[in-house]
């Protein structure tokens, strides 16, 4: 009878639960006192609000014997003295097949209206070191962009980043809506990190499409979510693509944008005291940008045990007031295999995608095109390299038709290569095609 009674109370205690205390807030900044000898950098923690609302919020750093945290949402209801609650030490996701076709924030939950995620076996960090460097591939065979300029002048491998620069207002999202439709992969994975609200909607029903919805999926944080949930959208992409990759899976990943994930980071930093450096950014978002981007690239190789997938990288970086070597723009260019640069001056003449192609670069050129395609490339780079430099005296009125050969052979075939760079939003441009249509603009004859 006794033993019973005793039995039916233990049933009804609740479970332990350890927690520190809000001891102050400063803008979006949380202290938690009381729970610091138990907390790392990471450590997510689920601060009680007045109302009894639990809002998330992630250790970010310390001071003296106080956690220093940021929110995941909102921090009103939060007072002094609120309890915070550990949930756990690091971000870990489930990813799982039954993701594609979905849409899920930055802490992986589905954001569609689908319902839930099925979860997969493995749990998988959210925040993880690429792989060793020795233990990787090499970079593959090209893929089909689908875009004509690419393909030509800036041509992407299986496993190989290239960067998308451009200022705003330029026509990179549309680019990058033309890539997430048209390249050949297994699986894409696109990050939408800042995003203006309005454009998630369209981005996914006008631009990605059913079908292309089918084969992807997109992790979004808006313009209006805390910075931590922006930071978190980035690394969380980079890991849904780690997890079909590890499946021996192509990956394309897009992520638009780099720069909102480091102005994130700035803010982020900034928050727990780091002192600015370069324009404002902090040290550690320098420190950060490789880490992230490394992480795509071509997998662990069968022979150090992996599966041999690979992430096909393809990130936007908005330059501030059109300046391509601002610091974000620097960093990232030194450390991805290519940029493609999007020039204001030709979007303003009416010629889309605005891809400056004398500016841009493949670091896998000119091993990517074969023989006949590298003399059509060539050729092609002499034609408008001659043009660009002529432009303005031709159109002053100052250079006399036969001066120079090689001007009037440029000009000659100027309005066909103008054509051929043009591309509508719902236009494909296969590779062979791409070539077939260049060579014959050049005359470039296919027995080279």
């Amino acid at each position: 009878m006794y033993l019973d009674a005793f039995v039916e109370s233990c049933r009804t205690i609740k479970p332990y639960r350890r927690f520190g205390r809000l001891v102050g807030i400063n803008g979006l900044l949380v202290e938690v006192a009381g729970a610091e000898r138990v907390l790392g950098i990471g450590s997510r923690l689920s601060a009680e609000a007045r109302d009894g609302a639990l809002v998330d919020i992630e250790v970010i750093g310390f001071r003296g014997d106080r956690a220093l945290c940021l929110p995941y949402g909102s921090v009103e209801g939060l007072g002094v003295g609120c309890r915070a609650f550990i949930e756990s030490e690091a971000s870990a996701v489930n990813p799982a097949g039954g993701w594609l076709g979905r849409v899920i924030n930055g802490l992986g939950t589905p954001i569609d209206g689908k319902g839930p995620l099925p979860r997969g076996p493995h749990s998988i960090a959210v925040r993880r070191n690429p792989p060793a460097a020795h233990t990787r591939g090499r970079v593959g065979d090209k893929i089909d962009l689908g875009v004509r300029a690419l393909n030509v002048f800036a041509p992407a491998c299986v496993g190989q980043r290239l960067g998308i620069f451009a200022g705003s207002g330029v026509g990179k999202s549309v680019l990058l809506s033309m890539l997430a439709r048209y390249t050949q992969c297994d699986v894409a994975v696109i990050g939408l990190i800042g995003e203006r609200g309005r454009e998630v909607q369209e981005f996914i029903e006008d631009d990605l499409g059913p079908e292309g919805l089918a084969r992807s999926v997109v992790v979004v944080a808006t313009s209006d979510e805390p910075a931590l949930m922006r930071r978190q959208a980035a690394f969380m992409t980079l890991t849904v693509a780690e997890h079909f990759r590890d499946q021996g899976k192509h990956v394309l990943c897009l992520m638009d944008s780099v720069t909102r994930f480091a102005m994130a980071q700035r803010e982020i930093g900034l928050a727990c005291g780091e002192p600015p450096a370069t324009k404002g950014y902090t040290p550690t978002v320098f420190a950060e940008l490789p880490k992230l981007l490394e992480r795509a690239g071509p997998g662990v190789t069968p022979a150090y045990g992996g599966k041999g997938g690979a992430i096909t990288g393809l990130f936007t970086v908005l330059v501030d007031g059109d300046d391509h070597n601002e610091p974000v723009a620097d960093a990232v260019r030194g450390t991805l295999d290519g940029h493609i640069v999007m020039s204001r001056a030709i979007a303003e003449r009416g010629r889309y995608p605005a891809i400056n192609v004398l500016k841009s670069v493949s670091r896998t050129l000119p091993d990517a095109h074969t023989n006949f395609e590298n003399i059509v490339l060539a050729a092609a780079r002499r034609h408008l390299s001659v043009f660009a430099d002529m432009e303005e005296m031709v159109r002053l009125g100052a250079y006399r038709a036969g001066t120079d050969a090689a001007v009037d052979a440029a000009l000659a075939v100027a309005p066909a290569l103008e054509a051929f760079m043009t591309q509508g939003k719902r236009d494909m441009g296969r590779r062979e095609e791409s070539f077939a249509a260049l060579a014959n603009i050049l005359g470039v004859s296919s027995a080279l």
